[in-house]
């Protein structure tokens, strides 16, 4: 693959919603790098090979789930054998969820990268794979009215069982700080685009940045800073990665004032340059 080629989107889908079983193999297309248009799911009940996320590997196994977010960038090796399900969706299918499930997908997918691989026990896996296969008979169905509705329950079922999975979430779940948090990344991930300040963040929720910098570092261990930082770098690297323009246009994409600004701020979070990280992608992936 060559990394200055613009990595193709994920194709659409219908009703931004679709879940498929994986019988001990993969479409030969997924070892294609590709950047998703829809948060996803993949449980991987058994497996081998690597999967590749954004710059990160992982070596599948047995007993995981995968969570990833709109934007992130997929591909498996070509030697991958996997069986399990497969599931993703967009924000537009995500809104016939009931409301109550927000604040699990918040923490879940507004952050994906702290959540990217969730190890599984065997009874969680057991739970899981039948309601995974429950949604994925329901989706093979024929079209009937509010079908879309019965869909997105079981979507909600799952959602709230993979939340409790989640160790992040295990204590707290329902505290004042959690919500804060949630809302927190839920603002990030909308805004990380034209603006780094907490104090922004801050006046928009109606807390002081001093109050949202405490309660993220109790809910994750970071910094608000750190965190904005993080979803920044994030996507400074992919687009550095996958794709071939000028650092200076990614700069300004990401509401830099200038190209030297941004790779002052891009060396001090990574100890590299964005041209050193671009060129050190590039040797890695010939």
């Amino acid at each position: 693959m060559d990394p200055f080629t613009v990595i193709p989107l994920e194709k659409e889908i219908p009703d931004s919603f679709f879940v498929s079983y994986i019988d001990g193999q993969l479409c030969p297309e997924t070892t294609v790098a590709h950047r998703l248009l829809y948060n996803r799911m993949i449980l991987v009940q058994s497996g081998s090979g690597t999967l590749h996320i954004d710059d990160v590997d992982y070596n599948l196994s047995e007993n995981q789930l995968f969570l990833m977010s709109k934007g992130q960038v997929l591909s498996f090796s070509g030697d991958c054998i996997v069986s399990g399900f497969n599931l993703g969706f967009g924000e537009s299918f995500w809104k016939k969820t009931p409301s109550s499930a927000n604040n699990c997908k918040a923490v879940l997918f507004n952050n994906a990268s702290d959540n990217q691989l969730l190890p599984l026990s065997n009874n969680d896996r057991a739970e899981l794979g039948f309601l995974f296969e429950s949604l994925w008979k329901e989706f093979d169905k024929c079209s009937y009215i509010n079908k879309l509705d019965a869909l997105a329950a079981y979507l909600k079922i799952i959602m709230i069982k993979v939340a409790n999975v989640n160790a992040s979430l295990a204590q707290g779940f329902d505290s004042y700080e959690k919500q804060v948090y949630r809302q927190f990344l839920e603002l990030i991930s909308v805004n990380y685009h034209s603006s780094h300040e907490v104090s922004t963040y801050a006046a928009k929720m109606g807390i002081s940045a001093r109050k949202l910098t405490d309660i993220s570092k109790r809910c994750s261990g970071k910094g608000a800073k750190d965190l904005i930082n993080g979803q920044v770098i994030a996507e400074a690297k992919r687009s550095l990665q996958f794709s071939s323009r000028p650092v200076k246009e990614i700069a300004y994409e990401l509401n830099f004032s200038t190209p030297d600004q941004f790779s002052h701020f891009f060396k001090k979070n990574t100890s590299v340059s964005p041209q050193d990280y671009r060129i050190k992608f590039v040797s890695e992936a010939s």
